[in-house]
């Protein structure tokens, strides 16, 4: 499982990557209007959920608690159409980044976590421990993990959208 999901988030990644190296700072930052995130802000929002989904499992593997937890429909999270509200704990900064900056950071988050389920001894308990997910409710641990990248392609989409919108603007 967890080897399946390291090469899924170093294609998510490494298609995250394609869409934002070549931003200057300035669109980086840009935000579409008042109520949607700048391309940075969504980048930032992908370490914060990252590292919350890193305390989330480790709280979760520490329940006593073992239970047979319902399996979710993971690909609701690809859906542009759904929209999610994130929980502030997750809300991205409203300061300007670098993209280089950004690059970086979205790198050290990803080794972090890598490296944090190496440490995971026994991964057949991801699948038997929950956490609340708040956009998915009771949530196995495993899914917890598969989310990472789902939740980057939905992002990886709404940049897409973003630089699309700039492309029909100068037109």
């Amino acid at each position: 499982m967890i080897i399946f999901a390291k090469d899924q988030f170093d294609a998510t990644r490494e298609q995250l990557l394609l869409e934002i190296n070549h931003l200057s700072d300035t669109e980086f930052n840009d935000k579409p209007d008042a109520q949607n995130w700048s391309i940075a802000q969504i980048c930032h929002h992908l370490i914060l959920v990252e590292e919350a989904t890193k305390k989330a499992v480790t709280w979760g593997l520490k329940s006593q608690e073992q239970s047979s937890p319902e399996r979710k429909d993971m690909q609701l999270l690809l859906d542009r159409k759904r929209k999610f509200q994130a929980p502030s704990i997750v809300e991205p900064a409203e300061n300007p980044f670098h993209v280089q900056k950004m690059v970086e950071l979205l790198a050290t988050t990803r080794a972090e976590f890598l490296g944090f389920l190496e440490t995971i001894e026994d991964a057949d308990a991801l699948a038997k421990h929950t956490m609340k997910h708040p956009a998915l409710g009771e949530c196995p641990l495993d899914q917890w993990i598969e989310q990472i990248y789902l939740h980057e392609q939905r992002h990886i989409q709404q940049i897409q959208e973003i630089k699309n919108s700039w492309q029909q603007a100068s037109n």
